[in-house]
């Protein structure tokens, strides 16, 4: 199949070289033009401008936005739209409002267009491991990009199968799903990113509680000197707290055991806050993930090496480079 995808940045460009290895063809736009070009040499055709990359696709034409959320995406789907004829596909793969969502679905149908809302995880792995989509639209649409999403799912891996899922929907076993109507994709993923919150939280105030093990507070016969990283690896191997999470704390700990160069700053961008407000909209009590959230905006005051190990994991699954110690 052929898509179009405006912005090349780390899962843009990424997206497109998985697309390309699996037999799809893309057409490529971004401000920066130098991306393009990089993607026109691995076998993507480059277009300089919106108007340009609308006319290399062939309708009913599929346009990936994949973009920061907010009014940088508002924009750009703004200013594609007038481009595009009836039947064709708009999709925004980043992280919007849900709510936003459902407005851009209802405005673009007035013209003939369609809608999809992809909650897509994966971050700068996704390349090789896969992106775990959440999709939110018309199941018409859905059904008839299958392609492009079979081929930047993860696939079943070496998961092990679910017992009790026979005739139920064998893409979600692949690593993505049809999650419901305009808005469901990134409601979906939004609560991901907010559990996601807790589970870093949890794993960073436990490995903060081992490196202060033996304290000068503590009496002497009660500290313990542990080695983080050889306690992160370990818990990699069998344990109940297995996890991808795990995996990139036990990779930061063991190339740095302190890590210094980490400022402790850590950023939240965006889904956290709004799954809070989800929760509050619905009366559903969400301690841990209200108290994650609430973490992070401390953490721009004051700093833990539980700070650190979140910032690590950001870098490690994100590739998002928060504030950090200069160096000697």
């Amino acid at each position: 199949m052929q898509l179009g995808m405006i912005g090349l940045g780390r899962m843009g460009a990424n997206i497109v070289r998985r697309l390309m290895r699996n037999g799809h063809s893309c057409v490529v736009h971004d401000r920066n033009p130098e991306p393009g070009r990089q993607l026109a040499g691995e076998g993507a055709v480059a277009a300089f401008s919106l108007s340009e990359l609308v006319n290399a696709l062939t309708p009913p034409r599929a346009v990936w936005v994949m973009l920061p959320a907010g009014a940088v995406t508002e924009s750009m789907i703004a200013e594609i739209a007038p481009l595009l004829s009836p039947g064709d596909v708009v999709i925004d793969g980043g992280n919007s409002f849900w709510k936003d969502d459902i407005r851009r679905a209802r405005d673009l149908a007035q013209n003939g267009l369609h809608y999809l809302d992809i909650g897509t995880s994966g971050g700068v792995w996704g390349l090789e491991r896969g992106y775990c989509m959440m999709i939110g639209g018309e199941r018409e649409i859905v059904e008839r990009l299958d392609p492009i999403f079979a081929a930047l799912a993860p696939g079943a891996g070496d998961a092990p199968r679910t017992a009790g899922r026979e005739g139920r929907d064998p893409r979600v076993g692949l690593g993505y799903l049809h999650a419901g109507p305009s808005g469901s994709g990134h409601f979906v993923k939004m609560i991901h990113n907010g559990i996601e919150y807790g589970m870093m939280q949890a794993i960073a105030e436990g490995f903060d509680i081992l490196k202060n093990a033996d304290s000068p507070a503590l009496p002497e016969e009660h500290r313990l000197s542990l080695d983080l990283a050889d306690i992160a690896e370990v818990w990699r191997r069998g344990s109940v707290i297995t996890s991808w999470l795990l995996d990139l704390t036990a990779a930061a700990l063991a190339q740095e055991h302190d890590l210094a160069s980490y400022s402790g700053h850590v950023e939240d961008s965006g889904e956290g806050r709004w799954t809070i407000m989800a929760a509050i909209e619905e009366a559903v009590s969400a301690d841990v993930l209200s108290a994650a959230l609430y973490t992070r905006f401390r953490s721009r005051q004051d700093h833990t090496f539980a700070e650190k190990i979140l910032s690590a994991m950001r870098k490690g699954f994100g590739g998002h480079l928060e504030p950090r110690k200069p160096g000697p």
